[in-house]
């Protein structure tokens, strides 16, 4: 039995998360943390998944080493905002408790400091920018089909609720990032976020992105690849929220076996190359 800790219990992901743990025989919820003196302090998490009492109350995450220590957890898993995790992800690798994260919005000095608190603390981690199984099997096609349109100009375009605070996505991050360095081109270089004036003339080389949040927009994502006379657009659309606790759920799953002190990527946990 895997003992998990979810972070931002009450969110969208953290809820969704809980309630499907507790359809499985092979995990359980053992503790449910929200933000520092959270006011829903002592409630049980069941309740804000919409499901029947679990016998775990919610905690604020000025106790999450405590909260974590008491309940033994294996493993924490985390879908919250990027300046938070982070402290998140120092404390429980500390604990010695595996982390599973799908937060976006990490800095390169904030990524920088996860890894290191993963490495220093020798503990198995999953970080993914996007868990759906699907995206990652988007990103992997866009390996090829960047070789095989290196010509192409190439256009990101993203959208999602309008509560999502970071843009562009961590998904349309990973898919600027895979495109670049399939073209052996530097991300620091070729990236445009958006156009407004007297911009130029587009380059050969620059990579647009494109950021769109309205209404309740799960998370869709096209890349555009545009040549004379004709376009491909590859699109991936993510319907629900499950599809991002179904990858979760497989990562979890991969913590009691993955390397300690190794960052995996969703890709190891689904096994492709």
């Amino acid at each position: 039995m895997i003992k998990v800790a979810v972070t931002g219990a009450a969110g969208r992901m953290g809820s969704g998360i809980i309630k499907k743990i507790s359809e499985l025989d092979d995990m359980e919820v053992v503790a449910a943390i929200e933000m520092p003196n959270t006011p829903l302090a002592g409630i049980d998490a069941g309740q804000k998944a919409g499901i029947d009492d679990i016998g775990v109350k919610i905690t604020g995450s000025q106790d999450l080493r405590k909260t974590l220590e008491s309940s033994e957890a294996d493993v924490l898993v985390d879908f919250t905002i990027a300046h938070a995790a982070v402290e998140t992800i120092k404390i429980a690798t500390s604990c010695g408790v595996g982390v599973v994260v799908g937060t976006t919005g990490f800095s390169d000095e904030q990524m920088e400091e996860n890894i290191n608190n993963i490495e220093n603390n020798n503990v198995p981690a999953v970080i993914s920018s996007n868990m759906s199984i699907g995206v990652n099997v988007f990103f992997n096609t866009l390996k090829s089909l960047s070789q095989l349109l290196y010509d192409y100009d190439i256009e990101i375009i993203e959208a999602h609720h309008n509560q999502k605070k970071d843009a562009p996505s961590g998904t349309a991050m990973t898919a600027f990032e895979v495109i670049a360095n399939e073209l052996n081109r530097n991300p620091e270089e070729v990236g445009i976020f958006g156009r407004k004036g007297m911009v130029g003339k587009r380059t050969k080389e620059e990579i647009g992105l494109h950021a769109i949040r309205g209404g309740d927009i799960v998370g869709d994502h096209t890349v555009m690849f545009v040549g004379e006379g004709e376009r491909i657009e590859f699109k991936h659309q993510a319907h629900t929220r499950e599809v991002f606790i179904a990858g979760a759920i497989r990562a979890i799953r991969y913590i009691p076996n993955a390397k300690c002190g190794v960052v995996s990527s969703i890709n190891d946990v689904l096994g492709i190359k």
